[in-house]
């Protein structure tokens, strides 16, 4: 037996087209300049486990190689013979090697013998050789930038004769270091620089506050032997406790709200309380006062919870990843991913089965061509990452893709929006206790399940609280491992159903520090054992242990009794537990090492410490005028730019890399039709396979209109979701006494600094006005539909400064909307079905084009900005339900984006069929009519057979256009004269090679005949 240790790699046969070698070559020189000429990549992997020369040749042959596409090379690193230079990637000391660990326990089931799954023996790694010889620098560059996260990765680099191996050997523990930090004496200027130093992110009041506090607690501090000033655990724990990230300081501000027009004024307690949890408090009294009590939990938990029926709850969150994104796009994705997965699943007890995932995008243009700030990445190579992170974290933990969006503008090119959003399904009860009640008595012990922790996300919750400049650090950027994070699931899920668990949260933003410090206001304290907790790198300090966002990770409350079950259980599912404390009832959260207090914090002063912030709000009306456009406009051309552009165009090569299916419940998909190329208005989920009940899933955002009005702005959002539910077959809630058809909304708002500072931020008291005005917006409409919130997320720091220059997203809010399908079999596709359907029009069309698509192919604004008429939108809504329980609806399209003549457009895209239309003469002009963005609106067919029933069902609220045709062209006119005439397969041309699909390479696509 041969006991050194051994190498496999597998590389390309001669022929097989290299996928990631050309990616990596094109990348490296779309965004870094450099010419690597033809890329050749290789899997290699490290054996440490002794093999005789036919066990390894066997095992890599048998378990390893795809026989069709590699060849193995054993001992040896195998390439062309006219490459010069290489980069291997491997894994530092600690990190979850996925594909190692995989390869390992195959090599066990190989040899049919247990290998010990704490010792690593298989190591992964990626090998790439490159045809040109480049310097040592332009090499690393490159791994770093492009091939891995010096946070997680070791790279070798150089020319091929001189190739380097390297493989990690775990070692060391943490650095039992702690640190006073004193706060006595220090000067205003002192104590901002301190935080600012340090990463607190918290502002010269607040620092004053911690400093006031410790002043008034030296001498019980010094009662029990701690020094009088702070640890560096503690000021670490109060700053990602009070971090606007979890605290949510600006929303729950006191705010003095001007309108500079009228001079109407007055004074905002909270936007949270006033707008959102008020608001749905008032819904859920409507509902429950009409027997609707589905309505379960809200704002309290990691996700909010509504009743699908007696037996099972729908739990669901959404949140942001946008910081991490714009520093390190993979990295930041797939822990966007990921974090939000764990939302769902350790709510109440925990345990809920993932159903689906949800993703809107907001990225600069990813074509642009000028000149980056430094540390800016480029908006396309942000638009990569983050989609290759949402592939991996969805794809590999099995979880569909369901739908989501993508929005373009120039000023999300700082830092992007990256919304995650993730369903699931719970029992009603666990173990025979109320599955969405969290209970923890003093003496339960502290349990860590899933990963392990090392300085990856060290800051995240306090550096996602601030604007991003060129300093900003990677270590803030967590690393996802969704291997990992499945095998914790699936054992949360069973250890539940056995009663394992009292119950659970995730280590998201803030870590223990957050999870732990969130836990033990039930029970009222805890003591924390932090050397105890394992590690993925040597090295770390006690307070980076507490506070790092490190992974896949879950704290568990779990009774004394319980515990050797449980972990029993952790060992059986290969998931590593960890007993690091327990719960008290003493008031005070106490973090210690090696049986020393690092920090001894009052849960009252940790919690409701922090003083509260009174802002400044003004609001000034926008200016903008209606355009004057040339008149005898080409409006088949103006169609074809349309369908082509940006905003418009096909998202089918990004919607082709998610697993949208997986589970086998997805009934309504991104892309429907024949040619598979029909957009969708929502995705459509079935519960199970036992009963026909399913969630329709939908998302609202409309950027461009707060450019105008912010109020329109997020009461269009509001109803474009809820419009895109009621296009596949939902209904309005408690419109009948019990009727049991639950909503479900999260509301995420991400807006720029909005704090006013003459010098810094001179224009925040208009920004914070517009956030007025969005959560106002919001109000209404929940009340105008009967549609309660049950969770969200506020992202209030969206500016990217560098160089002297600060880019800010615009105010933005994504309304992310789930209601129950009562019968999946009843719900509607977009796609016209079959000729001699006629096609009617449903709302009504105003002379909106503000912010519109059509007016930006012009370069051009507007002022005329789309506005939510409610309680009209809401007698078409309730008529539209009406109308699918009768059948009287083939196919129903939401018009949004291009208006009318975008949305028979794309209606016709999923067969090959045409539309004869005829434009009615309202007044309005012909560019408003063909692409007015007028909310509440639909395109409709209905079969020849029921346009009787359809007319005197919908009365003056549906137009009649026209018919759908088989000849597959679109022709509109207005006043006997034709103003579009196109093929639909020309349209359907344009629409799928737009801008996004040829940016990731898809490739030229020729519309399906």
């Amino acid at each position: 037996m041969d006991s050194t240790q051994r190498t496999i790699q597998l590389l390309l046969k001669p022929g097989q087209h290299d996928g990631e070698g050309q990616r990596v070559a094109e990348a490296a020189q779309r965004h870094l300049g450099l010419s690597t000429g033809r890329v050749q990549s290789a899997a290699l992997y490290t054996v440490r486990y002794p093999l005789s020369g036919e066990q390894l040749r066997d095992f890599a042959t048998h378990c390893l190689q795809d026989p069709v596409l590699h060849d193995v090379a054993l001992d040896e690193f195998r390439h062309g013979s006219d490459y010069k230079s290489y980069i291997l990637v491997a894994k530092l000391p600690g990190v979850t090697d996925d594909e190692g660990i995989s390869a390992q326990n195959a090599l066990g089931d190989f040899l049919n013998q247990p290998l010990d799954t704490h010792t690593q023996h298989i190591f992964s790694k990626r090998l790439y050789f490159l045809e040109h010889e480049l310097p040592e620098s332009s090499l690393r560059r490159l791994a770093e930038d492009l091939l891995g996260n010096k946070m997680i990765n070791r790279f070798e680099v150089g020319p091929i004769a001189q190739i380097r191996d390297y493989t990690p050997r775990p070692g060391g523990g943490a650095e039992s270091i702690t640190n006073t930090v004193p706060l006595v004496g220090l000067s205003d200027e002192e104590l901002v620089k301190l935080s600012k130093d340090n990463l607190y992110a918290l502002n010269l009041e607040e620092m004053r506050a911690v400093r006031d506090h410790y002043v008034s607690i030296q001498a019980e501090r010094q009662a029990v032997g701690l020094p009088q000033d702070p640890t560096d655990c503690e000021l670490e724990i109060i700053a990602q406790t009070w971090s606007e990230h979890c605290k949510h300081k600006e929303f729950s501000a006191v705010i003095k709200y001007r309108d500079a027009d009228t001079g109407e004024e007055f004074e905002v307690d909270s936007l949270f309380k006033t707008y959102i949890k008020n608001a749905t408090s008032e819904v859920d009294r409507q509902l429950r006062a009409n027997g609707n009590d589905w309505l379960i939990k809200v704002f309290s938990d990691n996700a909010g919870a509504v009743r699908i029926n007696p037996e099972s709850l729908f739990v669901w969150k959404v949140e942001t990843h946008n910081s991490p994104s714009a520093i390190d796009p993979y990295g930041g994705a797939i822990t966007g991913i990921l974090g939000n997965n764990r939302d769902p699943l350790a709510t109440g007890i925990g345990g809920a089965r993932l159903l689906f995932n949800t993703n809107v995008l907001c990225f600069g243009n990813p074509e642009f061509s000028g000149t980056l700030l430094s540390n800016q990445l480029h908006p396309r190579r942000i638009f990569e990452g983050v989609r290759k992170g949402i592939e991996d974290g969805g794809n590999k933990s099995g979880v569909p893709t369901v739908n989501g969006a993508i929005v373009f503008d120039d000023r999300y090119a700082g830092k992007p929006l990256v919304y995650c959003g993730t369903g699931a399904v719970m029992p009603m009860q666990l173990a025979g206790l109320d599955s969405w009640e969290k209970n923890i008595d003093a003496q339960d012990r502290i349990i860590m399940a899933g990963g392990r922790v090392g300085k990856d996300g060290i800051h995240g919750a306090t550096f996602s609280s601030i604007e991003l400049d060129e300093t900003s650090p990677a270590t803030a950027v967590q690393i996802g491992s969704p291997i990992t994070q499945k095998l914790a699931m699936d054992f949360l899920i069973l250890a539940t159903r056995r009663g394992l668990i009292k119950c659970s949260t995730d280590n998201g933003a803030g870590g223990l520090s957050s999870s732990i410090g969130e836990l033990a206001t039930i029970s009222g304290g805890a003591v924390v054992e932090l050397e105890k907790v394992p590690l993925k790198y040597p090295g770390l300090r006690p307070w980076e242990i507490f506070v790092s966002e490190s992974q896949e990770r879950f704290s568990l409350a779990v009774e004394p009794s319980k515990m050797a079950e449980l972990m029993a259980l952790g060992q059986e599912m290969e998931v590593e537990l960890t007993d690091i404390g327990y719960f008290t009832s003493d008031g005070s959260l106490d973090v210690r090492f090696d049986g020393k207090s690092v920090a001894r914090i009052e849960m009252e002063f940790l919690h409701n410490g922090v003083p509260r912030k009174v802002l400044e709000a003004e609001w000034t009306r926008s200016t903008a005028q209606e355009p004057a456009l040339l008149a005898n406009l080409d409006y088949t051309d103006v169609l074809s730019r349309l369908v082509g552009s940006l905003n418009i165009c096909s998202r089918e090569s990004v919607i082709r890399q998610y697993d949208h299916e997986v589970k086998g419940r997805t009934i309504i998909k991104p892309l429907m039709g024949a040619t598979g190329q029909a957009p969708q208005d929502a995705a459509v989920v079935r519960f199970n396979f036992e009963s026909w009940e399913g969630v329709a899933v939908s998302n609202g955002i409309l950027p461009r209109f707060g450019d105008l009005d912010a109020y329109h702005m997020s009461a269009g959002a509001f109803d474009e979701a809820v419009r895109q539910i009621v296009a596949v077959g939902g209904k309005l809630p408690n419109l009948t006494y019990g009727d049991g058809n639950f909503w479900s909304v999260n509301d995420n708002f991400c807006v720029p600094d909005s704090v006013y500072d003459p010098a810094t931020n001179p224009d925040g008291k208009l920004k914070l006005a517009k956030l007025v005005r969005m959560c106002q917006a919001l109000r209404d409409a929940t009340a105008a539909y009967c549609i309660p919130l049950t969770s969200g997320k506020d992202s209030m720091k969206n500016d990217f400064k560098a160089d002297g220059v600060k880019i800010s997203v615009p105010p933005t809010v994504l309304y992310s909307m789930t209601a129950k399908i009562q019968d999946v079999r009843r719900t509607i596709t977009s796609d016209f079905k079959q000729a001699d359907d006629v096609v009617y029009l449903l709302g009504e069309t105003y002379d909106e084009l503000g912010g519109s698509e059509f007016y930006q192919l012009f370069g051009e604004l507007g002022a005329n900005v789309p506005k939510v008429r409610f309680e009209e939108a809401k007698a078409l809504y309730t008529l539209m339900g009406q109308a699918n329980d009768n059948g009287l609806i083939q196919s129903c399209h939401d018009l949004s984006d291009g208006g009318l003549a975008v949305a028979l457009a794309e209606a016709t895209f999923g067969h090959g069929f045409g539309a004869d239309v005829e434009l009615p003469a309202t007044g309005l002009g012909l560019s408003a009519q063909l692409f007015s963005e007028s909310h509440s609106r639909f395109v409709a067919t209905v079969a020849p057979e029921d346009v009787v029933a359809f007319e005197q069902h919908f009365g003056a609220r549906a137009t009649c256009l026209g018919v759908v045709t088989q000849d597959g062209q679109l022709t509109v006119r207005h006043n006997g004269q034709t103003v579009i005439s196109a093929s639909t397969a020309a349209l359907r041309h344009e629409w799928t090679n737009g801008p996004v699909n040829r940016i990731i390479g898809f490739g030229q696509h020729e519309a399906a005949q």
